[in-house]
């Protein structure tokens, strides 16, 4: 549609994602809303992919149509403004987990997500019990929210057979939760990298070469036909890098891990004896 823009960033996909979100919940199909505003139903499920991001004034017809409160309405038109933006920076203004929605839409179009994590188990692998000691100092609310949101997100990338995860050593020596709530989530791992459900391999913790692992946390996406973006977790909102140059960079950079990182086997093999371990030490 004349003066519609072609992006396929974070922005525009989000932008989709809650278009998607609200024309259910307003009980249309794709063909109804579209009629009902006077566009081709295809370039409404453009919108919603995020392939493409509608003018204001388009955006503004679709959300009056939705019904949308004063509130999503104002929330939206900023996104939209922001969809030509290179990176996102998130904001906890619009709900503390608003942002986990989002990252639940790169995960589940997503065909490769990669969790490179040097500090804690990565969120798609941890079990109820793990994520619960992680959550600890949320708020009793907000933490059973942010845990279900979890679980469901990790049943998804799991049962799509799409994640892999490079984990520093060191994050097994962690006791997070006591020896019983470690060894039970190191043997979760083992059983999703057995059954084919992730690929998992471990950093070595006396590495003699500097990797970007060392600089922190940070997850992959690849799409079949989208640009890749790069997310980067931080304590009250996420940032999510669309720029290509910082996004290769990125991805350069995993070859480094994927030379130094033990083979699946050993990785696997590692994480069982560390778990045999922690059994033991409940037993004595």
């Amino acid at each position: 549609m004349a003066g519609d823009v072609e992006h396929h960033s974070p922005q525009a996909r989000i932008l989709g994602a809650e278009l998607r979100e609200l024309r259910k919940e307003a009980g249309f199909t794709v063909r109804e809303l579209a009629a009902k505003i006077g566009l081709g139903h295809a370039a409404v499920s453009r919108y919603e992919t995020g392939v493409r991001s509608p003018t204001p004034d388009t955006l503004a017809r679709l959300l009056t149509a939705l019904g949308t409160s004063v509130e999503r309405y104002e929330e939206l038109l900023e996104l939209a403004k922001r969809s030509s933006e290179p990176n996102l920076i998130g904001s906890s203004r619009s709900g503390l987990h608003k942002h986990l929605l989002n990252l639940a839409e790169f995960e589940r179009t997503a065909q490769r997500v990669v969790h490179v994590a040097p500090l804690v188990i990565p969120g798609p692998l941890q079990t109820r019990a793990f994520a619960k000691h992680i959550m600890s100092s949320l708020d009793g609310e907000e933490r059973e929210v942010r845990i279900e949101l979890r679980m469901s997100r990790s049943s998804a990338v799991l049962a799509s057979g799409n994640l892999e995860a490079f984990i520093s050593e060191r994050v097994l020596d962690d006791d997070i939760g006591g020896p019983g709530v470690m060894a039970a989530q190191l043997r979760h791992i083992v059983s999703a990298a057995e059954t084919g459900r992730a690929t998992v391999r471990i950093l070595p913790k006396r590495l003699q070469q500097w990797t970007l692992a060392h600089n922190g946390s940070f997850v992959l996406f690849e799409f079949a036909k989208a640009a890749p973006i790069i997310h980067l977790e931080h304590y009250r909102g996420p940032a999510f890098l669309y720029d290509q140059k910082d996004v290769e960079a990125y991805r350069k950079a995993l070859t480094t891990l994927d030379e130094l990182a033990m083979p699946s086997d050993a990785s696997t093999k590692l994480m069982a004896e560390v778990a045999e371990r922690l059994e033991g030490s409940r037993k004595q």
